[in-house]
């Protein structure tokens, strides 16, 4: 293959990101544009880059070193990529090389000024814009300047920065190829960025524009506060000007230098509103090239505007997918379900499956459409009230969307607006319901785990669909309904009845504690139960503390004590095995597949607890319930009319007692019943590793049901698809979720509507009174739990996954939740004080600072 070194600009487009790396790959496309201007100039290519590099073989094992080192040990990245930089640059330009370089310089004009840019293959990427990691040269001036400076880029893939980011998003560095782009230099009156979808809200129907005088590095430096202005519609909705102190001019010897600009001047917006709508009518017309919004940088020269750079804007989270052009509202399935990750296809597609409303995907993501049901009276109201008792940020998002004119239709009602069948009878206060429930449940799962033992290839498949009607029909089962509403409309009762007349807020917190068939918090207590079987046994538990691999369980069995420690793990996992944190996705490991998860949780218990600290705590918390109830009885007897008032909290709190334990039954189901999907699909990934289409079975984790399905028909499988599905994935890491999103891809962010609270102090929903002051553990997973006695657990959302650290804690403090979330639920259960919904807590609270969590009136103080 005959090597190119040099490519003129007009010659490339955005296929060759391979040559030319991102940023010249995207000029290239760009110069392509009818009526969009670009600097003229070349591309060093990507050839050149591995030219220079094989002339020194000690690279390869400089590079070796760096793939080694820990992404965390900042020292030894910034002492091996200096070397490596200092090697790059003292590579001497081969002749051929430097020929051919300064060649395309003479075409251009060798004494002109020239910007040298760095050009990454991993660079202005969808997934990864890399952004100010490698190195830009402005206004050099010469050949040999210009040799030198590409010398300089090379080396900059390696600059500390570089490193790190490759290593944060999995790119090995021997993958990535730098690429230089050399283009005239632009000396314009006026510079700056174009987003063309707003980079704060995400909204794609409104550009920004940043402006100031000069070149475009006073902006981007830093160096001065930009013009600001948003447009609409071919319209100026809104606008900033800045009082622009400085401006950045090049030097006509070479380089740049700060200048002050004529105090005459600097109120004066860069640009006019003639301009600033044109620039966007052509970043519209570049938006429309690439496929999606962009961050462009530009230059204006004579009232003519040229580009000198675009790329992906790869923070917008993406809007789900429509069909049509109405205007859409979608509110976030993770926020309700206490798990805001992003999901795996197969993981993705099963949930929608096997959910009782249709779902949309974005993001890595689920989303349900609440247009409609906004745009009816008679639903919205109810809407507004289920979401909000959820999450109050949802609420509040949700009216700050109604509150625009025109947004949200106005219909009649309809259907969708309905409430489940069955959804506005009460059912009777009776434990025999629960029971029936469960038992029902219990008995579809078995027949389950039965009939799914001999089916496999299409025919399980098409079984699976038939058991997904199943467990629609036990999951919409009015009666099942009903049960849930019970517990939490009775627990609203109680709360606003006993302010109302005792002016005690939250009373139904200490009501609920130890209620009855709540499978997630005996769960939790369960393994109090299992560290009560270990800790008698030092030599178990020192097993645990240092074992290295999941076959731990069976190098149990051969220590003093280690064949009961192992029996009673493995019943626990029989009991609860299907669960996990992030446990909506099917495609999480569960602890049943990696019980070492739960090993820190369980030696959390075997310090902190005594023996027998399971009942004694279940039983502690049944008689505080009763305590508070004959308590609350006697003082409502004293008020007036205070007969009847007791005679109808004792219904609420019987009601109560009886049903907000199965609050939490429902979700148990639903993952045992994945647990058995899950394995019967295993199973036939496994067949196809064997016959060798797939190369590991978790590559199925990256196909739809659907897809999957295909390939267990056809033996075929794309591994193209795979592996831009798993690349995607991984992207998606990087994307906060909103609450709510709307169809112009506007993240909508609700507030707190509160003055109430110390100033400084972190507002957030109060689900579990009483206030507890400790150390703060911000734990982000599961497995890395390490607490103590009177710790208060920091986080950001807990499904039951979550519990087992729950029974150790002292306090909650959550990002996402509400009053009925898990959560809260359990929080409740334990007696544990909690505010959740605390905005960025993970990050406000610095992990070991000591707070005090204010769990009757929902905020949280961080103490000096």
């Amino acid at each position: 293959m005959i090597e190119q070194y040099v490519l003129d600009l007009q010659e490339v487009d955005e296929t060759q990101v391979a040559v030319v790396g991102g940023k010249g790959a995207h000029l290239g496309g760009l110069s392509r544009i009818e009526g969009i201007r670009v600097p003229d100039g070349f591309c060093v290519t990507t050839d050149a880059f591995r030219r220079i590099m094989a002339e020194s073989p000690s690279i390869d094992d400089q590079l070796d070193r760096l793939s080694r080192l820990d992404p965390d040990d900042r020292e030894a990245i910034r002492t091996l990529s200096a070397r490596i930089r200092r090697t790059i640059e003292g590579i001497a330009l081969p002749g051929d090389l430097a020929a051919a370089i300064t060649r395309a310089l003479a075409r251009l004009g060798e004494q002109s000024g020239y910007a040298v840019r760095s050009s990454a293959t991993a660079e202005d990427l969808p997934t990864a814009s890399f952004a100010g990691q490698q190195d830009t040269y402005l206004n050099v001036v010469g050949p040999a300047a210009v040799l030198q400076h590409i010398s300089r880029c090379w080396a900059s893939l390696f600059t500390e920065r570089a490193v790190t980011y490759r290593r944060r998003n999995g790119i090995d560095h021997r993958t990535v190829r730098m690429a230089v782009v050399v283009q005239r230099m632009v000396l314009p009156h006026a510079a700056g960025i174009l987003f063309t979808a707003d980079p704060l809200t995400g909204n794609r129907k409104v550009a920004t524009v940043d402006a100031g005088f000069g070149l475009g590095e006073a902006l981007v430096s830093g160096l001065v506060n930009p013009d600001v202005f948003k447009v609409r519609d071919g319209e100026i909705v809104a606008k900033a000007v800045a009082a622009k102190q400085r401006a950045v001019h090049a030097r006509p010897t070479g380089g740049t230098e700060e200048v002050a600009i004529d105090p005459r001047r600097r109120g004066e917006p860069a640009l006019t509103d003639a301009q600033v709508v044109r620039l966007v009518e052509l970043g519209r017309r570049i938006e429309a090239h690439f496929g999606r919004p962009q961050d462009i940088e530009w230059c204006l020269l004579d009232d003519d505007f040229q580009m000198v750079q675009s790329r992906p804007i790869t923070t917008l989270f993406p809007a789900p997918e429509s069909g049509d052009q109405e205007n859409h509202v979608y509110v976030s399935v993770g926020h309700g379900q206490m798990m805001t990750d992003p999901m795996k296809p197969l993981g993705l597609s099963m949930w929608q499956l096997t959910a009782l409303v249709p779902m949309h995907t974005a993001g890595g993501r689920l989303f349900v459409d609440v247009t409609r049901r906004l745009a009816s009276p008679a639903s919205r109201a109810g809407l507004l009230d289920a979401l909000g008792k959820d999450d109050l940020l949802i609420r509040d998002a949700l009216e700050t969307v109604l509150d625009r004119d025109g947004f949200v239709p106005s219909l009649p009602d309809a259907d969708p607006g309905r409430p489940p069948a069955g959804a506005s009878v009460p059912v009777e206060t009776d434990p025999a319901i629960v029971a029936g429930l469960i038992e029902r449940s219990e008995a579809s799962i078995a027949a389950l785990g039965r009939d799914i033992r001999t089916k496999s290839g299409p025919a399980l498949f098409d079984f699976l669909l038939e058991a997904f009607e199943e467990h629609k029909r036990i999951l919409g089962d009015p009666l099942n309904f009903q049960a849930i509403m019970a517990g939490m409309d009775a627990t609203r009762w109680l709360n606003d009845k006993l302010l109302e007349w005792l002016g005690e807020k939250n009373a139904a917190d200490t009501l609920t504690l130890s209620a009855p068939d709540n499978v997630t918090s005996e769960m939790g207590l369960a393994l109090l139960d299992v560290a009560d079987v270990i800790r008698p046994h030092p030599e178990v538990v020192a097993s645990l503390e240092g074992f290295e691999d999941e076959g731990f369980l069976d190098e149990l069995a051969k220590l003093p004590g280690g064949a009961g420690a192992r029996d009673a793990i493995e019943d626990y996992l029989d009991r609860y095995g299907m669960r996990c944190i992030g446990e909506i996705d099917i495609t999480r490991p569960r602890w049943r597949e990696r019980p070492s998860t739960l090993v820190p949780a369980i030696l959390d218990n075997v310090r902190n607890f005594e023996p027998g600290a399971a009942e004694r705590r279940f039983e502690h918390g049944r008689r505080e319930a009763q305590q508070k109830e004959q308590d609350l009885l006697s003082r409502l007897r004293a008020l007036p009319d205070g007969e009847r008032k007791a005679d109808e909290a004792k219904r609420m709190i019987d009601r109560v007692r009886t049903f907000i334990g199965y609050r939490e039954y429902p979700k148990y189901g639903i993952v045992s019943r994945y647990f058995v999907y899950k394995q019967a699909l295993l199973a036939e990934a496994e067949r196809l590793v064997r016959a060798g289409v797939l190369a590991e079975k978790e590559d199925v984790f990256h196909l739809t049901f659907q897809e999957f399905h295909e390939v267990v028909r056809s033996n075929q499988v794309d591994d193209g698809l795979i592996q831009e599905r798993k690349d995607a994935f991984r992207s998606y890491h990087a994307l906060t979720p909103p609450r709510v999103l709307t169809s112009d891809g506007e993240a909508v962010a609700g507030v707190y509507r509160r003055d109430d609270v110390p100033a400084g102090a972190l507002i957030g929903v109060p689900v579990s009174a009483g206030t507890v002051e400790g150390r703060a553990r911000v734990v982000l997973d599961l497995a890395k739990a390490d607490l103590a006695a009177g710790d208060i657990l920091v986080t950001a959302c807990t499904d039951p996954g979550w519990t087992p650290l729950f029974v150790g804690i002292a306090g909650l403090v959550t990002e996402v939740g509400g009053l009925m979330t898990h959560g809260a639920v359990i929080a409740r259960e334990y007696g544990l004080p909690a505010v959740v919904g605390v905005e960025r807590a993970t990050r406000l609270i610095r992990d070991g600072q000591r707070i005090r969590v204010h769990g009757t009136d929902g905020y949280v103080e961080i103490l000096p």
